[in-house]
C-alpha cells in the first residue's frame, strides 16, 4: 500500500522584491516568483523509512508542509492512505515534528505531552501511561519534571519526537529530525527511526546528513533545486564498484614505506601503524606481498564502494551544468 503519493506537485512562492511607501500606502514595484518544488512525483510505501534528501533550499520542508496541509500546491496533487490532504481521519493517523518547533517552555516535559495528548482527546488514564512509555523511549524519563526552558537541544528534539508519536501514529513525518545532534543524539534518533520501522509504522523524514540516511533508509529521494533528481534504495542507486582500498599495516620498515609512496595514492603514517589508500587491486596484492616479505604485519583490508555522499555530490553537480 501507498501511504504516501504526490503527483506532479509544484509550489510557487511570490516575493515582494522593491516596495515604495506613500504613507500608509505601500505600492509593490516587481514581483519575484520562486519556484520552491517542481514537479514532484513519488510514493512512500508502507512500512517503509523514506529519507527526503538534498542540501538547504532544496524543498524538502516545503514537500513536508503542503503534505501536512500548512502550505497548498500551487500545481498538482497529493494523498496520504490513498486520500486527499486534509482529510480528518487521516490526520488522525499522522505524527509531524517540524524542523524548527516551538514549545512553551515554562511547560515541564510531562506537562508538554499531557497538553498535546488533551489535543488529541486521549482519556486521562491512556494518556498518563502513553507520557511514561514515550518519556522511556525518547531518553527523557529522568527530565519528565524539568521546564522545557531547561532542555537542551537534543532534549528537546527528543520531546518533540515524542509528541509525535502520542497518539500512536501510522505514519510518522519528521522534518531534518537529527538537525543540531551530537553523535550520541544522533544515533538514538536513528534507534528510535529504526523501531518505528519494526513496529510496522511507515516514517518519512527529510535531512541533509547524509550518512546517517544511508544507515537507515529503505529508499531515499533526492532533491535539488525543487526537483527530484533521483529516487530508489540505496543498492539501486549507489554504484557496488570498489573506488579505493585501505590497507592498513605495521611493523614495516623505512625502505618499505618509501616503495609504498610509488604505488599508493596517499600514505599515512602514525607510530605504530600505516594507512595505505590504492586505487588498484594490483597494487594490494603487491603492497601484501611486500609488507610479509620484510616481516610487516597487515592489520586490515578494506574496500571503499560509492557512499551515498559522493552519489549525492555526484548528481548534483551533473544537475548544477
Amino acid at each position: 500500500m501507498k501511504v504516501v503519493e504526490t503527483f506532479n506537485l509544484s509550489k510557487t512562492y511570490v516575493q515582494d522584491v522593491l516596495g515604495v511607501e506613500y504613507g500608509r500606502l505601500k505600492i509593490r514595484l516587481r514581483d519575484r516568483q520562486v519556484d520552491a518544488l517542481k514537479d514532484l512525483t513519488l510514493a512512500v510505501e508502507q512500512g517503509e523509512i523514506f529519507g527526503l534528501l538534498g542540501p538547504n533550499g532544496a524543498g524538502k520542508t516545503t514537500t513536508i508542509k503542503i503534505l501536512m496541509g500548512i502550505h497548498f500546491a500551487t500545481e498538482g496533487q497529493a494523498r496520504l492512505f490513498g486520500r486527499p490532504l486534509g482529510d480528518l481521519e487521516v490526520k488522525r493517523r499522522i505524527g509531524f515534528l517540524p524542523e524548527n518547533p516551538y514549545f512553551y517552555d515554562y511547560l515541564k516535559g510531562w506537562e508538554f505531552l499531557e497538553f498535546y495528548g488533551r489535543l488529541y482527546d486521549m482519556p486521562h488514564r491512556l494518556l498518563r501511561t502513553r507520557i511514561e512509555e514515550l518519556l522511556d523511549l525518547v531518553g527523557l524519563s529522568h527530565a519528565a519534571n524539568l521546564p522545557l526552558k531547561g532542555y537542551s537541544k537534543g532534549m528537546n528534539q527528543r520531546i518533540g519526537l515524542a509528541q509525535a508519536l502520542l497518539n500512536d501514529p501510522r505514519l510518522v513525518i519528521l522534518d531534518e529530525p537529527q538537525s543540531g545532534l551530537d553523535p550520541l543524539g544522533r544515533k538514538e534518533v536513528r534507534d528510535i527511526i529504526l523501531r518505528l520501522r519494526k513496529e510496522g509504522r511507515t516514517v518519512l523524514f527529510s535531512s541533509h546528513i547524509l550518512s546517517d540516511a544511508e544507515m537507515i533508509c529503505d529508499r531515499v529521494g533526492i532533491l535539488f533545486k525543487g526537483k527530484l533528481i533521483d529516487c530508489g534504495s540505496m543498492s539501486e542507486l549507489l554504484s557496488t564498484r570498489v573506488l579505493q582500498y585501505e590497507l592498513v599495516v605495521e611493523g614495516v620498515s623505512h625502505e618499505t614505506l618509501q616503495a609504498f609512496e610509488g604505488v599508493a595514492e596517499s600514505v599515512l603514517n602514525s607510530d605504530m601503524q600505516t594507512l595505505l589508500i590504492l586505487k588498484e587491486e594490483t597494487d594490494v596484492q603487491a603492497a601484501i606481498a611486500r609488507t610479509v616479505e620484510t616481516g610487516g604485519k597487515i592489520v586490515s583490508l578494506t574496500p571503499r564502494t560509492e557512499t551515498l555522499e559522493q552519489y549525492f555530490i555526484r548528481q548534483v553537480k551533473g544537475e548544477g551544468k
